[in-house]
Parts: C-alpha cells; structure tokens; sequence
C-alpha cells in the first residue's frame, strides 16, 4: 500500500521534488475519501480546510462564484492538488468552490505536515508561490480578493493574510543611489547589501526612481550596455510606492496594475520607510512557518535573528490552537533552530575566515534529537579533521574561536548558555574526530556514573553544520564500538527503570511539594524516561535515528517492539509534549514570562488531567513489559 502511495507521489509535481525518504514517510500520512459525483466538497470563503487534496482518480470543477456566475472555471483530475494555496496563503479557509463532476477519490495530506515540508523545502513552496501569483493576475481572483476584503475580512476570516497590514513584512534596510552613479556602482551596492533593488536618488536628493534586478538583466546586460552607463538610462521611474497601513491584497493589486515586482513602503510624511517584493507579498502569512524561515534565511544580522525568533512562540501558539501535532511543531521548531544556526555560522567564519581542516558542528542532547522546545540551551559540539600533532594546537584554536563565536551570538539570539558548559567554546567538546572516537570508546567501557551522563547526552547526535562525513563516521564507530558490551546497556537501563511516573498507589498525580514550584508537576521528567529507553533500544539494535518517535517507530518496524507497546508509548510522549509545549506558549505568550516545564495541574481541565494521569499509566505499564525485555537482552535483574 505504501509503495503504491509513493509511486503516486513520484508522478505528481511538486512531490515529484522531494527525496525518496520523505516521499515514503508522507506516504504514510496520506488518508483516502471517496466522493460520489456532484457533490458539493468545499465553498468559496467558508469551508476551512485541514487537508491538501491530490485527486487519485475522478473529476472535479473549481469556481469562483460571482452573482450565480461561475467565474474562474477549472478543473481538476489525476494528480491534480487542491487546498495548497488556502493553507499557504488564506488560513486554510477555501478560496474556491471545488464540485465532483464524477465518483472521485482523493489522497488527504494533513494540513500541518503539508506546512512542515514547505518549512524545509523552499522549491516545494515555490510551486505553490507562484500559482497564487498566476491566479492573482486573473481579473475575476482579483475582484474576488478585493471585494472579500471591503467586506471587512480578518486574520481568521476569508482573506486571512491579504488583509494584514504591510507594517511588518517589507525590508527596512533602505538601499540608495544617486541617478548619475553608474549601474556597476549602483549593482555592487546591491550585491553588498544582498537586495535585489535601490532606491535611486535625483541630484536634489528627491526620489527619482528604483533600479532592481530585473532593470540590470534585461536593460543592461540584455541589451549589452557598458558598466559604466548612468542609472538614469535604465531605472525603473516614475517611484511605485503604498502607505505602510496599506493592506497586503491593495499591494498585490498595485504591483499587477504597474506589472513590478517592487514597491516602495511610505511613511505619513511620504518619506521611504522600505521596499517589497513580490516574494515578501506571497511568502507573507503571518501565522506561516514558511514565512519565518524565509526571513531567517535572509537575515542580516544576529540582532534580526534574535528578532525573528521572538516570533516562534505565537507562530507554535496558533499552530497548536489550529490542532497541529506535537511532533510536527518540534519539526518546526527544530528547522527555525537549524536555519538559526546556518545563518549564525555563516557570519562567524565570515568573521573568522576560511576553517583550516574539515569540521561539523555537532548538536547533541534534546538538539541532536530534534526534539527542542520553547524552552532551549545550547548542547553542541565540534568535530574537527585529525590533523598532525605539530599542528594540533593551532587548528584547534580557531575551532575553539569560531565555537565562543557561535555560542556568543546563539545565546544573544535566545538560545541559553548550556549550564554543564556543553558547548563547542569548551575544549573539552571542541577536539578531531579521532579523540571524539576514543571518548565514545571510553563511555562504553568505563560505564562510570558521569560516563553514563556523557552517554545520554552525546550518543543523542546528529550535524548541524559543515562536513557531515565526519559525523557518519563518528555513527560507525558507535554502533562498532557498542558490540559485546552488554555491561553498558545494564548500567543505562538501571538508570532508566530507577525513576518511576509520577502517580502514587491510588493513581493520583504526584506534585512538587516545597520551593518555588510547590503543587506543580516538572512534565520534563516522566518524558525523558521514554527518550532513555528509546535510546537503550535503539543503540542496542544499530538504529541510526536519534529522534524519540522515530526510534520507537523503527523498533516497532524491526520487532523489537510489540505494536501495542510501540504505539502506548507514542501516545504517551506526544500528549506530554503537546502539554508542555502548550504551556511554554502560554507562558511567553500570554503571560510575559520566561517558559518552564512546570504544570499546574489544577489549570487544566479534568479531561487534560485524565490523559496527564493515562499516559503515565501507559509509561508505567510499558515500564514493566520493558523490564522483562531488557532482562532477556541485557540481563539485567
């Protein structure tokens, strides 16, 4: 069934895009409706939308409806996709009409794992970009948006995010030149920059005009013109320009109505506040991870990152409140995290130079798992390429430069310095890949008390940045280095089954009992029994995952877990972080406070008490089915 499903996939663009590995896990999320002919599946501005359609097989008609008119009249068939373009770029609420012309079945791709792939695929949401922009240049969309809009649309309601204002989604970072410059000037100001448009000044100091991109390639280099040519010659004039206050959708339609891809923003004194784009325009939905990845991609500053991440809590606060999954928001927090830490490393060995040797920077712990909240250190490390010992010490220095670097400008950002100093600026953890093999080797044989802290933190790992190979090669050898020595895997589960759930005799929540968190539960605790034993089994069977479900999934794969089993703890470790990262929300959100893991139980309403105390049932049920498993794998008593 699965096979079927990702062969379907592979014929229908732009899945046909996406790596194998992520077309068989989509596969697996896909559900099945069949529809029989005329019926009547989604209306214009009303029905919201919690799947992304691909029509398996059948007809369909797509309509704007317009005073009993059917305006905009398409149709859909095999391969077909309906619903991206509302999730993207309408909060989900329909923009058409969609009717069955014949008996029809259609793939159902969840709404959140569909904003999932967009977050990690950008030429995957580049599809969808630019069909929004084709339909936008239809007569009929644009009156439907713009009526829509007069209409007094909200964030949650027909136009979604074409009725935001342009205050926040324009770049401020003002790039100007004067009409007598020459264009090569004027274009290296812009590659300085990284923008793809100037301001273009006359000699009063007035707004003459922009020069963009598109100007360079088709009037200049197009047209064969020297470098030296005036900017006069070939800007792009009279100046376009929209109040701040304006609406998105008024944008979209100025832009069409001139045929530019670049706007000027204005302030109440007429004065440029920023420029535009047609990609801001259509990336722009406010409560959209695709957007915020866009921005941080495109950052410019470790002050912008810092400033583009204080919006992840509200993004993860409407994900959760629109019925996202708990795994799926670790995604998103996990891909804004590593887009951070790109963009971060990328300014430091701008800063710092060209690294002498190869090197990962590696992420273990909650990082190197995937599975970050909103309440996050910093665990990293350095790999760097063995080099001879005479150079060593030098090669070594500018790691652990380029590491206080990173751990400076990550922690400025808002992503704490670690407490144990597990972090790349400590040259403990900033050292070539061969002592790396030999501070595995020793955690595995020593199995003191600290080396099985190590363990737990380490062997969670995965590369953030810079030559993965190494970080390959440090997976080999752990999995090498962990054959035979069961004494390692008895000391970890020891460890393990020592904590137990917190529920007492009679199955009745256990609370902090003094201190500042009195009458609260630390959420954190009962998970993190669920990532160790996922982590015993998944070493001990060579599963080179390192994120929780994913490792319960393969074992369950493999059998090494019964299904039941499997799936119990599944349950019980997305419902937790669910609470706990509803929680952290909450707290940043609404209450302006920094987020924790403690719960306060007697907040929650008695059903969310009810499966608080069921999943940890669940641990504790699995805990002694586990028991027995690792006593035949590990023996232990």
């Amino acid at each position: 069934m699965s096979k079927n499903r990702v062969a379907f996939l592979q014929r229908v663009h732009p899945f046909d895009i996406l790596p194998a590995e992520e077309l068989e896990s989509l596969a697996g999320t896909l559900s099945r409706t069949h529809q029989y002919k005329d019926m009547t599946l989604f209306v214009q501005g009303t029905t919201v939308l919690d799947y992304v359609h691909i029509v398996q097989d059948g007809r369909l008609e797509q309509f704007i409806k317009e005073g009993g008119e059917k305006l905009l009249r398409t149709f859909l068939s095999e391969g077909d996709i309906y619903g991206g373009l509302s999730v993207l770029f309408n909060n989900g609420v329909s923009i058409r009409t969609v009717t069955t012309l014949e008996d029809t079945t259609l793939f159902r791709l969840p709404k959140d794992i569909f904003l999932d792939v967009c977050t990690r695929y950008p030429d995957f949401t580049r599809y969808f970009s630019e069909s929004f922009q084709r339909n936008m240049l239809q007569q009929p969309y644009v009156a439907f948006i713009a009526k829509s809009s007069r209409q007094g649309g909200t964030d949650e309601g027909q136009t979604g995010f074409l009725n935001q204002s342009l205050t926040n989604i324009f770049s401020r970072d003002i790039v100007s030149c004067g009409e007598r410059d020459s264009v090569r000037e004027a274009a290296k100001r812009m590659t300085e920059h990284k923008r793809s448009s100037i301001v273009v000044l006359d000699d009063a100091g007035g707004y003459k005009g922009l020069l963009t991109d598109h100007d360079l390639r088709e009037k200049v280099v197009a047209a064969g013109l020297e470098h030296h040519t005036a900017v006069s010659d070939v800007l792009s004039t009279p100046l376009v320009s929209l109040p701040a206050d304006s609406r998105i959708f008024e944008a979209m339609l100025l832009m069409m109505q001139h045929g530019i891809k670049h706007l000027a923003i204005t302030g109440p004194s007429e004065e440029i506040l920023g420029i535009a784009t047609e990609e801001d325009l259509l990336l722009t939905q406010g409560r959209s991870p695709v957007f915020l990845m866009h921005e941080l991609q495109n950052a410019e500053s470790i002050g912008e990152l810092a400033a583009r991440y204080r919006q992840l809590p509200g993004l993860i606060r409407s994900l959760l409140d629109s019925g996202a999954k708990a795994e799926h928001l670790n995604r998103v927090i996990t891909a804004v995290s590593d887009a951070i830490l790109n963009r971060v490393l990328e300014f430091a060995l701008a800063e710092t130079g060209p690294p002498p040797v190869k090197f990962a920077f590696m992420l273990v712990g909650s990082e190197g798992r995937r599975e970050q909240t909103l309440k996050t250190d910093q665990d990293n490390a350095i790999v760097f390429e063995d080099v001879p010992q005479s150079e060593r010490e030098e090669t070594q220095r500018f790691f652990l430069r380029l590491g206080e670097i990173v751990s400076d400008w990550l922690n400025q950002i808002g992503f704490a310095y670690c407490d144990f100093d597990i972090m790349a600026r400590n040259p403990d953890w900033c050292q070539p890949l061969s002592t790396w093999k030999d501070y595995f080797y020793r955690w595995i044989r020593a199995a003191e008390p600290e080396n099985l802290l190590q363990a737990s933190i380490f062997f969670d790992f995965r590369c953030g940045y810079g030559d993965c190979e190494l970080i390959e090669e440090l997976s080999q050898e752990l999995f090498g280095s962990l054959g035979g020595w069961k004494g390692f895997f008895r000391h970890l589960a020891d460890n393990a089954l020592h904590f137990k759930p917190p529920l007492d005799f009679f199955g009745n929540l256990v609370l902090q009992t003094k201190g500042e968190q009195k009458n609260t539960l630390d959420i954190k605790t009962p998970m993190r029994l669920i990532v160790d034993f996922a982590r015993i089994f998944a070493l001990q069977n060579h599963i080179p995952q390192t994120n929780t479900l994913e490792r319960i999934r393969e074992m369950q794969r493999r059998g090494v877990l019964e299904m039941e089993d499997a799936q119990e703890l599944e349950h019980a470790y997305s419902y937790l972080m669910q609470v706990r990262l509803s929680h952290q929300a909450a707290m940043i959100h609404e209450e302006q406070l920094p987020p924790d893991n403690y719960i306060h139980p007697k907040r929650l309403t008695h059903i969310e008490r009810q499966s608080l105390k069921e999943s940890f049932k669940r641990i504790r049920m699995a805990q002694g089915k586990m028991r027995m498993e690792l006593t035949q794998a590990t023996g232990i008593g």
